[in-house]
């Protein structure tokens, strides 16, 4: 029995048509129910602790819920399914864990709620071994834009290289690991770069980051769109069940990386350089009436 029938479970709407169900794959379901428990414990400790700041938190409660619902529906939803025979399908799955899931969950702020959901002791020990010097060290390097951007345009170019990624489809352990990736350099990316509160980040870096990931990953997309040949063979089997040659369904894949997700990193970058722009404004008014 291969990993993927051990630990997965497909919910089908008809015989002989798996790419329509649901997947449910213990590898998944299992964090994600376990992330929502501890996030929804620890949110209701914070929220009977005080009453300050309520309606922050509540905002914040209700970002993790729409990443959370997000980040389920690309791994277990039809989409998933889809994704093991329609390319197109795939993409779009991978677009939402990095472009969507990934900043909502930032803009989340879900680290105190999930700290909190910790016992008291636990919590003491966890705060110790995030304050050793090895790991620090590690942080340091990994939390700066430039590691944060390499990183996940490695991950993304890296994974589309055919060999990987169709060896990612054949094995359960590579998807489940091509998905963490995915994903983990993306909650990396949009926490460095995305403002919050208690960080101090230049607008103008998290701009040219935001920029040159928009443009990397958009000449991926139209690289796939133009190719002439088929990259993942394996990949486009089921191009039919969308109306589609293997080769329109690439095409697909490529637009779908290059023009939706292109627009949300050029649109967050946008969004920052027009804060940049109104902060700096305000921050010369104030100057100019100060006395002297």
């Amino acid at each position: 029995m291969s990993f993927d029938a051990f630990f997965s479970t497909s919910i089908c709407y008809g015989a002989g048509a798996p790419e329509a169900g649901w997947t449910l794959a213990f590898p998944i379901t299992l964090p994600l129910a376990a992330i929502a428990f501890v996030y929804a414990v620890g949110a209701s400790r914070l929220w009977r602790r005080s009453s300050r700041g309520r309606p922050e938190r509540l905002r914040h409660a209700l970002l993790f819920a729409a990443g959370w619902g997000v980040l389920t529906g690309a791994l277990v939803s039809p989409i998933h399914a889809l994704g093991e025979r329609v390319f197109s399908a795939h993409m779009i799955e991978h677009e939402l864990l990095m472009a969507v899931a990934a900043p909502l969950l930032v803009a989340a702020c879900p680290g105190a709620a999930l700290m909190w959901a910790l016992p008291a002791t636990v919590r003491r020990r966890t705060g110790k071994l995030t304050h050793g010097k090895m790991l620090q060290a590690l942080w340091t390097f990994a939390a700066r834009p430039l590691s944060a951007t390499i990183l996940h345009g490695i991950a993304i170019w890296m994974w589309h290289i055919p060999v990987l990624f169709e060896a990612a489809l054949q094995q359960g352990a590579l998807h489940y690991a091509q998905h963490a990736s995915f994903l983990g350099t993306g909650l990396l990316f949009w926490w460095v770069l995305l403002p919050r509160s208690g960080h101090q980040q230049s607008y103008g870096i998290s701009v040219m980051h935001l920029f040159f990931t928009s443009l990397h990953t958009g000449l991926l997309g139209v690289l796939l769109l133009v190719s002439p040949r088929l990259w993942y063979p394996e990949n486009a089997s089921g191009a039919a069940l969308w109306g589609l040659s293997p080769l329109e369904d690439q095409q697909l894949a490529g637009l779908v990386m290059w023009v939706p997700a292109g627009l949300i990193y050029g649109g967050a970058a946008l969004l920052l350089a027009g804060l940049w722009i109104s902060n700096s404004g305000t921050r010369e008014a104030a100057h100019a009436l100060r006395p002297g």
